[in-house]
């Protein structure tokens, strides 16, 4: 449906925006879209600045933010009077996160390729990447994930 002279519906503003009409419903239930104005039938009418918004919200979205460092950006791009100096503060704290993650996928890429490697492959029913799923982790597990990053080590 479309809104003449007034706007665009939530499916025109997604498809300009390179999202779907769910993330835009989902982005303005978080607050990183201001709510809209709507129709008398009860229509959301989208302009061009919300689109731009959205586009913001993906790209940095593509970029690996979360949604808390989304929201923290927004306030600092609508902020004309921000220093840059924060900005780049959270663009390099992001980078620190993400590098701690590629340390981690490493790890667990070279684990794999380890356990891989001391596998047959065969009809015999042992198997060293079963056996290393099935070990209990040495401690507690952090986030889920922290284990397989702790048997790496001694599995590679």
């Amino acid at each position: 449906m479309k809104i003449v002279g007034e706007g665009m519906n939530i499916g025109e503003a997604a498809t300009k925006a390179g999202v779907t009409p769910k993330m835009v419903r989902h982005y303005e239930s978080l607050g990183l879209l201001p709510r809209v104005r709507r129709s008398e039938s009860g229509y959301r009418i989208y302009a061009e600045a919300e689109v731009h918004t959205l586009r913001f919200i993906r790209r940095s979205r593509d970029l690996g933010f979360s949604i808390p460092e989304i929201a923290e950006l927004l306030a600092l791009w609508q902020d004309r009077r921000r220093s840059s100096a924060s900005v780049k503060r959270l663009a390099e704290r992001h980078v620190v996160a993400l590098e701690r993650k590629l340390e981690e996928l490493e790890t667990m890429r070279s684990t794999l390729q380890h356990l891989i490697h001391c596998c047959h492959g065969d009809d015999r029913p042992d198997c060293p990447i079963l056996e290393d799923l099935g070990r209990v982790a040495p401690g507690p597990v952090a986030g889920g994930r922290k284990g397989a990053g702790g048997r790496a080590g001694k599995a590679a």
